[in-house]
């Protein structure tokens, strides 16, 4: 496998439309190598800014080429110092073809394969570009800061040319020569009928004078009084707001591969969010038999476990709802990610608290379950069980399993897919 690494600056050698126009071509190739790209590398390396390689195969750039059978051509080839024009080439011998010994063998024919590399940004472009929070509505109605919108506001005399309103011009301009015509005339008619009771000659011929004037008046097509120009302002916009919810089991139960996929998981979510979304909130708990808010770092690197108690987590996401984040300014969003473990007495005490508390004011709840062992084989007392129950009630209450790394991208983009998952 051959690898090309182009390390022009973007300014010397190459331009930035140029560089969307190549991604777009190996779009398709990148989507078909990011689940690769999941299973390799753990958390931090998938985190890190950089470059991400991409294997491709068949990148056929284009190229001007001349019609042989139009016109003539003269080619000057470098290093010639045997052919003259009109010479002809002798044929090749066969069996040769290439440098070294051996030649070719008869295996079928193929395309070399290539890497590419892409840079962090590019890939994440690429891969967010068909996602979205599902069910996202304009909450507050107080205006932004920082989100403003054009909005017409009628038109003005003066202005730029790109905002000349041709079809208002013209209206005013046909307007004003049917107005200006139809009182020539009347001026016309009334001289002509006082040229017609007039005796004195001295007075006449000033009247014909004036109607010669008049008649050999030139009335402008468009004039300044005409132009009308479009005129906008910018008005300050609705908020829309959310809220993301990140919880994470972080008990004994879960072992060191159950966390890392969720781990991997809620890094594809804070990433996702970051670059889509501008007022959106991403609150991290963690839990194991008790629940607390944490940051970013934490949440990604604290070893802290115990056991396993899943509805103080989902408590606590009521508390700061309540205290932060009004329902009826804020969409409201749950991710939770567990192996499905937890105390048989609190199997209830979750259901009930989904069920009564969250989603009654929550846009939509993602809920996955990790891991392979015997505490997610779906039977008996599991979260996966009193989960499904509350997805038959709500239908923006959706539950996934991942087992394996490479499954994490199909998960992802079920969940967060435009138009919503399909039940």
């Amino acid at each position: 496998m051959s690898t090309i690494i182009d390390r022009r600056k973007n300014g010397g050698g190459k331009s930035s439309p140029n560089r969307k126009r190549f991604i777009g071509r190996i779009r398709e190739q990148i989507k078909k190598a990011i689940p690769k790209i999941m299973d390799k590398g753990s958390v931090k390396d998938f985190s890190k800014k950089g470059t991400v390689p991409i294997p491709v195969k068949g990148i056929n750039e284009p190229r001007l080429r001349n019609d042989p059978k139009i016109g003539k051509r003269d080619r000057i080839i470098p290093g010639n110092d045997k052919y003259y024009p009109g010479d002809t080439h002798p044929k090749p011998e066969e069996g040769g073809g290439g440098q070294g010994e051996g030649g070719g063998d008869d295996s079928p024919i193929s395309e070399d394969e290539f890497v590419v590399e892409i840079s962090m940004e590019e890939f994440m472009d690429v891969f967010f570009e068909d996602l979205e929070l599902p069910n996202m509505t304009k909450r507050s109605t107080q205006p932004s800061e920082e989100e403003f919108k054009l909005q017409f506001a009628g038109q003005t005399r003066t202005g730029v040319p790109p905002r000349l309103n041709v079809v208002k011009t013209f209206k005013n301009s046909i307007g004003r020569n049917i107005g200006i015509q139809a009182f020539i005339e009347s001026e016309i008619k009334e001289l002509e009928k006082k040229c017609e009771d007039e005796d004195c000659p001295e007075k006449i011929k000033l009247m014909l004078a004036e109607l010669e004037e008049l008649r050999g008046l030139e009335i402008p097509f468009i004039d300044d009084i005409d132009l009308r120009y479009d005129h906008y302002k910018l008005e300050p916009q609705p908020i829309t707001s959310a809220v993301v919810f990140c919880i994470m089991d972080v008990s004994g139960s879960m072992g060191f591969e159950e966390k890392d996929i969720a781990k991997r998981f809620f890094v594809l979510l804070y990433y996702f969010l970051s670059r889509q979304y501008k007022h959106t909130d991403i609150v991290f708990i963690r839990h194991h038999h008790d629940a607390k808010e944490v940051n970013q770092k934490e949440f990604f690197e604290s070893r802290e476990n115990g056991g396993t108690v899943v509805s103080p987590a989902l408590e606590l996401m009521r508390k700061i709802i309540d205290e932060r984040y009004p329902p009826d300014q804020w969409n409201i969003y749950g991710c939770q990610a567990s192996d499905g473990d937890n105390f048989a007495h609190d199997y209830n005490n979750s259901y009930q608290v989904l069920t009564q508390k969250i989603m009654p004011i929550t846009q939509y709840f993602a809920y996955i379950q990790i891991g392979s062992g015997m505490n997610n084989t779906y039977f008996g007392n599991n979260l996966w069980n009193e989960y499904k129950k509350v997805a038959e009630m709500f239908p923006n209450f959706q539950v996934k399993a991942i087992k394996q790394v490479n499954q994490i991208e199909a998960v992802f983009r079920e969940f967060f897919k435009k138009g919503g998952p399909e039940k």
